[in-house]
């Protein structure tokens, strides 16, 4: 067990993220089907012992291979991925609130999320610092490596700023609700200048660049996380901000969850165009599974979750027609995530080292019956 985790890295705790978001957004859809509510506490369930496990296995890959570790943390390409434990913990938390209280009650699930919560979003902060310090002091890094990958630390805090206003009706009314609402949006606007800051790297680097490595074209779904992430959020805050701020910030909330949001989802949607073609393109030139088939699950769920809440602030079908289709296509991408991951653990495929690079021949000069020499 020991030597089987000393090349688990961060990257992990997407899967978490994946699982904990197809639960949340299947609670909020639209449609009411028989049994829907029980497979989404179902899945917040495995998504809990997902996130237990995953937990279990870095702690121990830490306590036996502190070199790996630390060289994770130096490596550009992989310290990103430490934002993935704040938003594991985040997302189980906010699923213990909207689907897991159906199981363990509301009293456990409250504390259960106040619990991840408040965890989550202090790792998510830390990340947000620590990483980028850590590139450019560091590691390094050069802007012709930019990748959808490079967001992942920054987008933490607004996970926690989607997932925040679900505590405040928890919390005693007055300045504790009110402060914990402001922070939310807070963390809402420190992550989304911080993404806007960095996107622009992404997008050269796509653009310029050429495309992605096949393995890591998956995460240019990563661009949609923000951008259904923040739709999401500024919709809880409309949801949560009557009563608990005055008039008329409360009303200018309800105003902010359209006239940011439509815009957002409108740009996601773009954004969305433009990865499927990418993933398409990389598939038929022999694209294969990785890790990175995660971020077509959780990125593609914050637009689910965004979508539902425009469909609850503008009243329009097409809206709750969008989640829907979403949420068909975020199934079927954890399931098809879900289903390789699980081959490749049993057949230790996922948790073998990095192959070692092919040396190419040395180059023989010989002659030939001629007498020429190649």
């Amino acid at each position: 067990m020991v030597t089987a985790v000393r090349h688990l890295g961060p990257n992990w705790y997407a899967s978490v993220m994946g699982t904990a978001i197809v639960a949340t957004a299947g609670a909020a859809l639209p449609v009411h089907l028989p049994g829907l509510r029980t497979i989404c506490a179902a899945v917040w369930l495995l998504s809990l012992v997902l996130l237990l496990t995953v937990l279990c296995a870095r702690a121990l890959h830490w306590r036996h291979h502190c070199d790996q570790a630390r060289a994770h943390l130096l490596d550009p390409a992989v310290a990103p991925f430490y934002g993935c434990l704040a938003m594991a913990l985040l997302a189980v938390g906010g699923g213990a609130l909207t689907v897991g209280r159906y199981w363990i009650g509301t009293t456990a699930a409250v504390a259960l999320d106040a619990v991840l919560f408040t965890t989550g979003t202090a790792v998510g902060l830390a990340a947000a610092i620590t990483v980028p310090y850590l590139m450019a002091v560091r590691q390094k890094a050069d802007p012709r490596q930019a990748t959808p990958v490079w967001l992942l630390p920054l987008v933490a805090p607004m996970v926690s700023a989607a997932l925040g206003p679900l505590l405040v009706p928890h919390l005693p009314a007055g300045q504790p609700r009110e402060t914990l609402l402001l922070a939310c949006f807070a963390m809402f606007g420190l992550s989304l200048l911080a993404t806007l800051a960095m996107l622009p790297l992404v997008f050269a680097r796509i653009v310029t660049g050429g495309p992605l490595p096949l393995a890591l074209t998956p995460t240019l779904f990563l661009v949609l996380g923000p951008l259904g992430q923040s739709t999401t959020a500024v919709g809880k805050f409309a949801d949560v901000a009557p009563g608990v701020v005055a008039a008329p910030y409360s009303q200018g909330f309800g105003v902010l969850a359209v006239l940011y949001g439509v815009p957002v989802m409108g740009f996601a949607l773009l954004w969305l165009g433009l990865a499927t073609a990418h993933a398409v393109r990389a598939r038929r030139h022999g694209m294969r599974f990785a890790m990175t088939w995660w971020a077509f699950t959780f990125p593609v769920g914050t637009c689910v979750t965004g979508a539902e809440a425009l469909a609850r602030h503008t009243g329009l079908v097409v809206y709750d027609w969008l989640a829907v289709g979403l949420f068909i296509a975020l199934v079927a991408a954890w399931a098809t995530a879900a289903l390789h991951t699980a081959r490749g653990v049993v057949s230790g495929a996922l948790l073998a080292g990095p192959r070692p690079a092919r040396v190419a021949p040395l180059p023989v000069r010989v002659r030939t019956t001629s007498g020429a020499v190649r």
